[in-house]
């Protein structure tokens, strides 16, 4: 079958390949960092606005998933609010990213990874920036491809890789869209959410992996779905409640 459906498998794949090489030491000093927050009964929380978000929803509350990172998730940045156009502004809007922060016990040790793909807008840089200040440690996924090729629409005149500890690149395309098919002007098909949901998954394992090393049992979920694993998981939410803030 001749599709260029496949031919976006494979740039996701050499996408992926791009990450393993070139991004490793980042994501690597990332997971320490999140490792040793967690050993220190610190927290960590994850961010992203519009579609970035999908991120911070893939780490918290599954199985395999670690029972303590934080999602921050204001309804005026997620795909659920009406009209959906509404995300576009309120990530522009300067002083929201401090409201967030204001109503998330987040404190000083504390870990925050921000996601987004341009890395230009006010919701990351903001925050970024407002959450450094606070002694917050701020790790940003982002493409540095397309960030590179735009201006800062926050009022520090920064983008989201300028304001961070450490930076992790997705590695992706201008726009993010990655597939011009004949016939149209627009390119199809972004890779940011499948390639960026591996990198938070590799930290995950890779965290665990230096939880282990200092001999510290990982928090992890079980499914719900199997036999005890409610009762598991109940244990876990009563054991780390000083370190999880989505109940």
């Amino acid at each position: 079958m001749n599709s260029k459906s496949f031919d976006y498998l494979e740039h996701v794949q050499e996408i992926l390949g791009k990450v393993k090489e070139t991004q490793w030491e980042m994501m690597d000093k990332a997971a320490k960092v999140m490792a040793e927050a967690i050993a220190s009964k610190k927290c960590i929380f994850a961010f992203g606005a519009s579609h970035a978000g999908i991120l911070a929803q893939e780490l918290f509350y599954r199985t395999g998933g670690l029972a303590v990172l934080n999602p921050i998730l204001p309804s005026e940045v997620m795909l659920n609010t009406r009209p959906v156009t509404q995300t576009s502004a309120a990530e522009k809007l300067a002083g929201y990213p401090t409201m967030i922060l204001k109503y998330t016990p987040i404190k000083e040790g504390d870990v925050l990874l921000l996601h987004s793909v341009s890395g230009r807008n006010t919701a990351a840089v903001e925050m970024a920036i407002k959450a450094k200040e606070m002694g917050v440690t701020i790790i940003g996924i982002t493409n540095m491809v397309y960030t590179n090729g735009v201006k800062s629409r926050d009022n520090s005149g920064k983008k989201l890789f300028e304001v961070c500890d450490i930076v992790i690149d997705n590695c992706g395309d201008f726009e993010d869209s990655s597939m011009l098919l004949e016939g149209m002007n627009q390119k199809i098909a972004p890779t940011s959410s499948v390639v960026g949901c591996t990198i938070v998954n590799m930290l995950v394992v890779r965290i665990v992996e230096y939880l282990l090393e200092m001999g510290i049992e990982p928090p992890v979920f079980h499914s719900a779905n199997v036999d005890g694993g409610e009762e598991f998981n109940e244990m876990l939410f009563e054991k780390y409640k000083d370190q999880i803030h989505y109940m």
